[in-house]
Order: C-alpha cells, then structure tokens, then sequence
C-alpha cells in the first residue's frame, strides 16, 4: 500500500512538474510582431514597408519541409482623422504570402501577393522566411489623399488557419500552438 501511495505521488508530481514546464515555456514564447514600418510615396502611390518579426516557430518549420503550407495574412486599412464625424476608410487590403516546400525538387516556393501576385523560389529556408515577413505594397493612390489631412494607417499580421486533410487534424491537433497574431499597429501622419 505505501509503494502504491508513493507511485501514486511521483505520477502526480512529474505531472504537474510538466504541466508547469510547458505553460511557463508558452509564456516566454516570443510575441510575433510588426517592425520597421515606413510609410512614405512614390511618384502615383502611398507605400508602406513593414516586417513581422517572431513569426516562425521550430514546429512550423517542421511542418513546412513535411510539406504543409504556411499562409501568412496582412491586413492594411488607412482611414482618414476627422474631428466631427467617425473616421473615414480610404483604403482596406488583405494580402496572402504563401510559403510552401516542394520535396521533390528540394526547394521553398513563395507566392506573395501585393501590387501583383509573384512567385519566388530559393533552396534557402532562412531566405525564404524572411521573404514571407516582408510587405511591401502600394496603398492607395496620392490623387485620394488630400493635402494637409491627418491619416492612421493600421497594419496586422496573423498566420492563416491550416487546412488539413480530416485524417491528420487528430495528428496535428496541437498545431494551434503554433498560430500567432499581432496586435493592430498605427501610424498617424499627415499629408
């Protein structure tokens, strides 16, 4: 009876002792977020540089050379700042970058969509993920944009939900691990 109590305890405590390993490594997990934004125009366009940082995990990478694709989504709205009324939207873009790997010939594809759809291709894992957090875009042309005006450009990165074959949801079930979100980020300036 004492062996079985004493069996019982250790159980308990590797447990437990687990359970705390695992909740504080999600903890201090890194927070994706969104850096390095520049807003600034061309000849035609209103353009925004920006970079997610913290996006990839070792488990996404796994998935990625088993060949599961990883969609990252951006959302862009620019609003305009008015006093007397609620702001007004002036532009809203989604753009996908896709990054995928293709096992048979050994090398990462990446499909970014922005001013046009394009197609990348590299045999370099680190390259390619830093492909997939850079955004680039035009958006919105100066002609809607008025002179002297205040403007909030936010921006938001999140990982798109997998879509797997309804045999292997039970085997990667803890993929939602691996999903991330930024916050909203804001960018105020005039015109």
């Amino acid at each position: 009876m004492e062996g079985l109590k004493k069996s019982y305890f250790y159980k308990v405590g590797t447990f437990l002792f687990a359970l705390i390993i695992f909740l504080a490594s999600s903890l201090w997990a890194r927070e994706a977020l969104i850096k390095n934004i520049v807003v600034t125009t061309s000849q035609k366009n209103l353009l925004v540089y920006f970079t997610v940082a913290n996006c990839f995990t070792k488990e996404m990478e796994r998935a990625i050379l088993n060949g599961v694709p990883v969609t990252f989504t951006y959302k862009i709205v620019l609003e305009e700042k008015r006093t007397l009324f609620p702001d007004k939207t002036i532009a809203s873009l989604i753009l996908h970058h896709t990054l995928k790997y293709d096992q048979l010939k050994e090398v990462f594809i990446i499909t970014r969509q922005g001013k046009a759809k394009d197609h990348l291709t590299s045999k370099d894992l680190i390259w390619a993920k830093k492909i997939m957090a850079e955004v680039e875009v035009p958006v919105v042309s100066l002609a809607k944009l008025k002179k002297g005006h205040k403007y909030t450009l936010r921006l938001k990165a999140e990982l798109s939900k997998v879509k797997l074959p309804f045999y292997l949801r039970y085997i990667l079930f803890f993929s939602s691990l691996w999903n991330f979100k930024t916050n909203w980020y804001s960018v105020e300036f005039v015109y």
